[in-house]
């Protein structure tokens, strides 16, 4: 028997051992989803800041918003709560965009921010995440740290099949990468995904688009949570320039 046929048995051995240890913290993430997906009553304080920008150089208008509300998700369903000095500023820029169309109109464009679905990816993060990992495709995992403290870096592609049909039609190429740091028991600590999709329309026209997104965690009784949400999205095309900054961040009451 050559020393070739001696090292396979050997060597199917590691595979099968390397694949359990890359399976196993994607499991350990899927269990703890599972756990954080309950629906334990969670109140508190949602907070966006939003800077927008668009054209380029000296002809680019910049608007910087800022909003809070307050926001409970329990037994009675999700309910958000505008404070009344956040509701006269948006009344004053409803006004003062009916006299004028080109205004600015700053803290309506960060509540844009702030609609059911955008609270509800920093109230029930779970889901939020089990739903990017459909379609995803496992890549690694690996030993790393988080805030200094010992953790494991779950890797993914995500295939342009994500994409709509409609924006197939239009996206020739797609980089989209998802990491996701987790704790011991496979609880998520941070994630980061990051999306850059190039395109052409009527043959002349391209255009390039990047998402970035950073976020971290918590646990509320059982329940994760998106403690703050770091967005950064760019597209250019048609010679126009449009970017997008944000940051929202929740503060758990009891």
């Amino acid at each position: 028997m050559t020393k070739t046929l001696l090292l396979l048995p050997l060597l199917a051995a590691l595979c099968m051992a390397g694949g359990a240890a890359r399976a196993d913290g994607l499991s350990d993430l899927k269990a703890a989803l599972e756990h954080g997906s309950k629906a334990t009553p969670v109140k508190g304080r949602i907070e966006a800041r939003v800077v927008r920008r668009l054209g380029e150089g000296a002809s680019a208008v910049e608007t910087t918003g800022r909003a809070n509300i307050q926001v409970s998700d329990g037994a009675g369903g999700l309910a958000l709560s505008y404070g009344e000095g956040l509701l006269a500023q948006v009344r004053a820029e409803q006004s003062a965009r009916a006299k004028d169309p080109d205004i600015k109109t700053p803290t309506l464009h960060t509540l844009g921010e702030l609609g059911t679905g955008e609270v509800l990816s920093l109230l029930s993060a779970a889901p939020r995440i089990l739903r990017s990992l459909e379609k995803a495709h496992f890549k690694s995992e690996r030993a790393a740290t988080h805030n200094g403290k010992p953790a494991r870096l779950l890797s993914f592609d995500i295939p342009i099949e994500t994409l709509s049909k409609r924006d197939r039609k239009y996206a020739k190429r797609l980089d989209s990468v998802y990491e996701i740091w987790i704790g011991p028991d496979g609880t998520p600590l941070a994630s980061r995904k990051r999306q850059t999709v190039w395109g052409r329309a009527f043959v002349v026209i391209t255009f390039e688009a990047t998402t970035e997104e950073y976020s971290t965690y918590g646990l509320v009784d059982g329940r994760l949570v998106a403690l703050r949400i770091d967005s950064h999205d760019k597209a250019e095309g048609m010679g126009e320039r449009d970017e997008t900054k944000s940051v929202k961040t929740l503060q758990v009451q009891s």
